[in-house]
């Protein structure tokens, strides 16, 4: 399975927890069950092969970092989704912003570009062109008032 595939997946566990409402360990436990999983894979192929166990690592971060930070994650969405309630963006395409957000702030092996355009495209993949670039403009703030806010802070710091 590749990091892009363990990444799809993730979104799909980040999506799960926000419908069920289960606790983190248990979405993952369900849906990676040896006897569940390959249910699974009838359905969508990202399924076809069990994640590494550096993978299941990835998986149980990020799913479980999402979940601690779900607040401040759509308070970031709601700041650079200008004029959009939080509440009006898919489910899906939360789970994708949550999880962009969570690997640039978090992930540090995951550079911000490679972050906003998977973003990007598991947006477009499921649910639309219009959602792509939707993620593309949010990601792309953040990430440009980031960049502006590093460079300010490097700026200051060279004149101490």
């Amino acid at each position: 399975m590749t990091r892009a595939n363990a990444r799809e997946l993730a979104v799909h566990l980040i999506y799960a927890r926000e419908i069920t409402g289960e606790e983190p360990e248990s979405v993952i436990g369900t849906r990676l069950n040896k006897d569940y999983y390959p249910k699974l894979a009838e359905e969508n192929e990202v399924y076809s092969e069990r994640p590494s166990r550096a993978q299941l690592g990835y998986l149980d971060g990020v799913v479980s970092g999402v979940a601690n930070r779900t607040e401040d994650l759509n308070a970031l969405i709601r700041q650079y989704s200008i004029g959009w309630d939080v509440n009006r963006i898919s489910r899906l395409s939360r789970a994708v912003l949550q999880l962009a957000l969570y690997e640039i702030q978090f992930v540090p092996d995951v550079p911000t570009g490679v972050a906003i355009s998977e973003a990007v495209r598991l947006a477009k993949k499921y649910d639309g062109d219009e959602a792509g670039s939707f993620v593309n403009g949010i990601l792309g703030s953040y990430a440009r008032a980031s960049q502006s806010a590093a460079e300010e802070t490097d700026h200051v710091c060279d004149r101490l």
